[in-house]
């Protein structure tokens, strides 16, 4: 399994588990504490709480998951248990992706203005509605991660491929299988990973502008500063760039699966929850009040 033994991986995903936990838990707890007083919940703290919730949960299944395939090494278990983990894993990861997604969308529309009008009201529709897509994009990750149970197969793998064979396993061993699989990572990694792209394109431009415009104001004769906002910068830019490192390494890790045929869920887990970790962490700074906090 790339190098890395399961228990190895369970040992470094409970570590990464662990702070995902702790920082989303903290995150849940205090943006719905600083809600009190509050008239309307601002979309950002909608879409910040699902992501917690998505998080967690995600690291829960995952962590069962690997917790059952190490006790249960002689895969006594049925099949369908690890199945349905497989299905739950798999859903909750889209619903984590695209939720980040979504949440680097809201910042850069606060950052940055555009004359475009239809594009705003684009962005004014996405955001009143924000509140129906966090419950729209865990039941749309769940149906597109349904056809798992038709297209993938089990197989005897044990005798096969490798002995360290994750139990109950699913790989696209089919054409069907692998066609799936490439449309999976368009909808759940690609297609998400493109509007981050987009935004943090817009993001750049607007900052190199306003730093321009700021420099030229003050005749060069001192360095220009953002204030607050270049905190939301660094935050925006920063999931960005934390979102393409996984990015990279996700497709490499389902490259390995479509055409080496390695198995990698382990790996696929541990990558995704420390990519949680990160994610919430960057979260914190971003929300200053949330960083003053946890440091105190």
């Amino acid at each position: 399994m790339f190098g890395v033994s399961k228990l190895s991986l369970w040992v470094l995903t409970g570590l990464a588990a662990v702070t995902t936990v702790f920082f989303n838990v903290y995150i849940f707890l205090m943006t719905l504490w600083n809600k009190t007083g509050k008239k309307k919940r601002s979309p950002s703290e909608t879409l910040i709480m699902a992501l917690a919730v998505a998080d967690v949960t995600h690291q829960l299944v995952c962590y069962v998951w690997m917790t059952m395939d190490e006790v249960d090494s002689s895969c006594e278990i049925a099949e369908m248990f690890y199945t349905v983990l497989l299905v739950l894993m798999s859903s909750f990861k889209f619903t984590i992706i695209w939720n980040s997604s979504f949440l680097t969308f809201y910042y850069s529309t606060k950052l940055v203005s555009t004359p475009n009008h239809c594009y705003t009201q684009i962005q004014a529709a996405i955001l009143k509605h924000v509140t129906l897509a966090v419950f729209l994009i865990p039941l749309f990750g769940l149906a597109t991660c349904m056809p798992i149970l038709m297209v993938f197969q089990t197989g005897n793998y044990t005798d096969r491929v490798e002995p360290q064979i994750d139990c109950g396993v699913l790989l696209p061993e089919s054409t069907a299988g692998r066609v799936y699989d490439v449309i999976y990572l368009l909808l759940s990694d690609v297609l998400p990973g493109m509007v981050m792209l987009k935004c943090c394109i817009s993001i750049s431009i607007h900052l190199a502008i306003h730093l321009r415009h700021m420099k030229a104001s003050t005749n060069g004769a001192h360095p220009p500063k953002l204030g607050s906002q270049i905190r939301v910068v660094q935050m925006s830019l920063s999931l960005v760039a934390n979102f393409l490192i996984f990015l990279m390494v996700d497709l490499y890790v389902n490259y390995e699966v479509v055409v080496k045929h390695k198995n990698s869920m382990g790996v696929t887990i541990f990558i995704t929850s420390f990519y949680s970790t990160v994610t919430a962490i960057v979260l914190i700074y971003g929300k200053k009040t949330l960083w003053k906090t946890m440091i105190h």
